[in-house]
């Protein structure tokens, strides 16, 4: 009796959601396509490149791809237009609340492809993507760098730090980035570390901790974001074992070398003499420097080095 009340009822809300023709057919297409287009780059970067005149055996892997995923949604069409249907749902209720919506899906999709192209293993970007960052939409709304008061905390930073430095020929395009790192000195030289309480991973907003500066290294990382955004850099949080920390996106190996320069010469003389810097280079061959709370200058000494996922702050 159960089993045919509940095929009843799946059989009036399949037929309910189900999309008339041909606009089936055009959603099935379009789900194809999003699907070939990373797969086709995988098996592009994996297969044997031909390098004939015009790359037919890339078309004809394309429009194989492309079929593949066709045949499979046109079997399934009533299971998966269903399941796109609560899938635009959420989305739209990701998007009125703010949370994730209509664009982070875009704007995770848009990068995906655009690091996939240049990368030898995009599936190792693809499985970046997927990982977990811990409480992720938490931590993205407790970066509020546009609140006047991380804004002001970030402008007194730059006031009393490397006021002078700025000025330096020949560094004025670093601008951005010695006002950030006069936001990691003010935080360093005032952070105290105070863990959250035993089963509850309390994660507090910048403008929060900003009245104590004080909280455990997700606090930590996302002050250090909300400063380092707030006056122009770019921030991003990595997740190790049990600890995130940030990190800021210095450029290429030859801002690198100038960065380095100002750190050694002109910063953090005393803080970094004779010590390593300490940097990450993502797959696009971009340089992102440590701003963990253990390090005494930008680029100091990483408390984990492996990472398990990674959030950046890039709009």
């Amino acid at each position: 009796m159960t089993t045919n009340v509940f095929q009843d009822l799946y059989a009036k809300y399949k037929n309910k959601l189900s999309l008339p023709k041909p606009w089936d057919t055009v959603v099935i297409f379009i789900l194809s396509i999003l699907l070939t287009i990373p797969t086709f780059i995988i098996a592009h970067h994996n297969l044997l490149d031909t390098e004939w005149r015009i790359p037919i055996d890339r078309i004809f892997i394309f429009i194989a791809i492309l079929s593949g995923f066709h045949f499979v949604f046109v079997k399934i069409k009533k299971y998966i237009l269903i399941g796109v249907f609560f899938y635009l749902v959420i989305l739209s209720y990701g998007t009125i609340l703010g949370s994730y919506g209509f664009y982070r899906m875009y704007d995770d999709y848009r990068s995906m492809m655009y690091t996939m192209g240049d990368n030898p293993y995009p599936q190792d970007i693809i499985i970046d993507k997927l990982l977990p960052f811990p409480n992720k939409f938490k931590v993205l709304k407790a970066i509020d760098f546009s609140n006047p008061k991380v804004r002001n905390f970030a402008l007194y930073a730059t006031t009393e730090h490397f006021k002078e430095a700025k000025k330096i020929k020949g560094y004025q395009e670093y601008r951005s980035i010695i006002q950030a790192f006069a936001v990691f000195k003010e935080i360093k030289s005032r952070w105290n570390y105070v863990s959250d309480p035993i089963g509850n991973n309390y994660i507090a907003s910048a403008s929060e901790s900003l009245q104590h500066f004080s909280g455990d290294c997700d606090d930590h990382a996302v002050l250090m974001a909300a400063g380092v955004k707030s006056v122009g850099g770019i921030p991003r949080l990595i997740h190790t074992d049990a600890h995130i920390y940030p990190e800021m996106y210095i450029g290429t190996k030859r801002d690198l070398e100038n960065v380095t320069f100002l750190i050694r010469k002109v910063l953090f003389v005393e803080e970094s003499k004779n010590k390593q810097i300490h940097y990450h280079i993502d797959e696009r061959g971009h340089i992102w420097l440590n701003l963990d709370y253990t390090a005494n200058y930008p680029g100091g000494k990483f408390m984990s080095e492996s990472i398990l996922g990674q959030l950046t702050l890039s709009d």
